[in-house]
């Protein structure tokens, strides 16, 4: 893998249960020389949780990538006429904001780099988190994996037995995901058994 040289956003929406997970996929990308252009949403930023303060994962974004992050829609618009990205990633991309993304709904600095990239025709790289991908969000997702430009982070049920509406994806295999997108390919399989994983 060689990302050297390749600018790439990297957006976090509200799942705080996996920001564990993305982050070393983060530091990866990093490792592999790619200047990694850190976007939050409003929730990220000012949410208080059990798995954090939206301070400190700023913080630690931050210090991880050594790039201030982008919060607002009006720092994220200039990610595609300006400053043109190889890639965007969302990771956590959580139901609300694939609702919304799906339906070109751009009210969050993370869903305006998504669009201002594929503006640019760029790739997408979505990893999912939603509790409802195979509930009534599931349009949604099948919109998102029929749309020129935008990649899945191979993903699966997390929680069949107790949450058998959940979908998350293998994190792991995001780098890899994203070499494959610049590259325009879908890493494949796209559906794996996701709950086997720990």
């Amino acid at each position: 893998m060689n990302l050297k040289g390749k600018k790439i956003g990297f957006g976090l929406t509200g799942s705080h249960c996996t920001y564990d997970a993305v982050f070393p996929e983060i530091e990866k990308l990093v490792n592999e020389g790619a200047e990694v252009l850190p976007v939050v949403t409003f929730t990220v930023k000012n949410t208080e949780t059990r798995f954090g303060k939206g301070e400190d994962w700023v913080q630690r974004i931050e210090e991880l990538t050594g790039n201030k992050v982008i919060d607002s829609i009006v720092k994220a618009e200039p990610l595609g006429p300006k400053i043109p990205l190889d890639c965007m990633v969302i990771a956590p991309l959580t139901g609300n904001s694939m609702s919304k993304f799906a339906n070109a709904m751009t009210d969050s600095p993370v869903l305006m780099a998504a669009k201002a990239t594929l503006r640019n025709q760029r790739p997408v790289v979505l990893g999912i988190s939603t509790n409802d991908a195979l509930g009534l969000n599931g349009v949604n997702l099948m919109r998102l994996m029929v749309t020129k430009n935008i990649y899945f982070v191979p993903f699966g049920q997390d929680d069949p037995e107790k949450k058998p509406n959940s979908m998350v994806a293998r994190m792991a295999m995001l780098p890899d995901t994203v070499i494959s997108a610049i590259n325009g390919i879908q890493i494949q399989p796209v559906l794996v058994e996701r709950y086997q994983d720990s």
